[in-house]
């Protein structure tokens, strides 16, 4: 039975930030990719008033087209204002009413089976909002910070909490999201665990010394994957630097933070070691996980980190801290090391992982499970049944 989805994502890539939600683009394709199913996303974008929309990145955010097809998907990007830092309250009003009349039109000429909210918010809250106006259910997926953190701010939390409660179905990333969901107050009969894919055939097993070569890097090498922002831990990982006199650091992001992490490599008297490499494509990210010996992201929170997989899948091993659905991932010895967010202890499992490396296809082994299709799958299944064509 054929079922038209309209995704709703304010995670989701554009020419201005291609890795931004790269995860989402891909589960929307993998969806969309099937014969029963149709895919239209909207992939609202925020932007300030004037002055604040000079800013580089939001005059490249202005300058997207509202329409565009976007790899095998059709993408609307309908702009809403915002105001950064302290907006956070209103969004869901604003996005609300400048997304409304475009879905309104989408709906009159194809009608809607349901709404996937890829973010629980401000996603969720207009996601509902959108579906009583269209009279359509709809299903929300919780990723992490969207419950760590919008869900228990005091002005966010009531709409996370009626986002969930209206919702005919709602996603987890993993089993610790479930748990902290239900925590929140959301009923757990309602909850499904959805686990991210990765591609297998991309992330996959290349020679390391092959890759340290093409990256001029030498000695071992400890990669950390993800926005450089305080709860991501990066910090702790130049700390315990200190301890590791061989090893070199790379950190593979972007984010506010990249300033005085670099001040602190220098105040420690590491930054040789320590390389500020930016964004790199998610094309290029194989390489660099390749040429890692390990992947370090001491975490304060997560839902269950794609950087986790996608590292795994190309044989590399994982030290991060207690969070999420790490121990759902790192259920083994060989996939590598939970720990304390300490520099000391992160220290220590670097080292032993450098100093003992697991096999490597016995590393990849713990990534398999985690496939596009899998995802693909469950994820039609849950709107099916959302929807009432199950």
């Amino acid at each position: 039975m054929t079922i038209r989805v309209l995704m709703l994502s304010t995670l989701f890539p554009d020419m201005s930030r291609p890795n931004f939600g790269v995860f989402v683009e891909r589960q929307a394709r993998e969806l969309g990719s099937r014969p029963d199913c149709y895919v239209t996303v909207v992939a609202p974008v925020g932007i300030p008033p004037w002055p604040l929309s000079n800013a580089t990145p939001y005059q490249a955010l202005a300058r997207l087209p509202e329409k565009e097809r976007w790899r095998d998907l059709m993408v609307y990007r309908p702009r809403f204002p915002i105001i950064p830092k302290f907006g956070g309250r209103i969004n869901v009003t604003t996005m609300t009413r400048a997304i409304l009349p475009l879905v309104r039109r989408l709906h009159g000429e194809r009608p809607f089976d349901v709404i996937d909210a890829s973010f629980f918010y401000p996603d969720g809250p207009v996601a509902a909002r959108i579906a009583k106006v269209l009279n359509i259910p709809f299903s929300v997926k919780a990723r992490g910070a969207d419950i760590h953190y919008w869900g228990k701010r005091a002005d966010t939390r009531r709409a996370v909490l009626r986002a969930g409660e209206d919702a005919a179905g709602l996603l987890a990333v993993s089993a610790a999201m479930k748990r902290s969901m239900i925590a929140l107050g959301m009923a757990e009969d309602k909850i499904m665990v959805h686990y991210t894919g990765v591609d297998l055939d991309r992330f996959r097993i290349e020679d390391r010394y092959a890759a340290k070569d093409a990256l001029d890097l030498k000695g071992p090498v400890v990669a950390s994957v993800g926005a450089l922002i305080p709860r991501k831990g990066q910090d702790l990982l130049i700390r315990a630097m200190s301890a590791m006199p061989d090893v070199t650091l790379l950190l593979i992001g972007q984010g506010p933070e990249a300033s005085p992490l670099l001040a602190l490599a220098q105040e420690l008297g590491v930054s040789d070691r320590v390389g500020l490499v930016g964004a790199v494509p998610h094309d290029r990210l194989p390489q660099y996980l390749n040429a890692a010996d390990v992947m370090a992201l001491p975490s304060a929170s997560e839902g269950l980190a794609n950087a986790w997989v996608e590292a795994l899948a190309c044989g590399t091993p994982v030290v991060t801290s207690d969070v999420g659905g790490a121990g759902e991932l790192i259920d083994r010895p060989e996939a590598g090391h939970i720990v304390a967010r300490e520099p000391a202890a992160i220290a220590t499992a670097i080292r032993d992982l450098i100093d003992n490396p697991p096999e490597r296809e016995a590393v990849r082994e713990t990534a398999r499970r985690f496939t596009w299709v899998a995802n693909g799958d469950a994820l039609l299944a849950h709107l099916k049944g959302v929807a009432g064509k199950g």
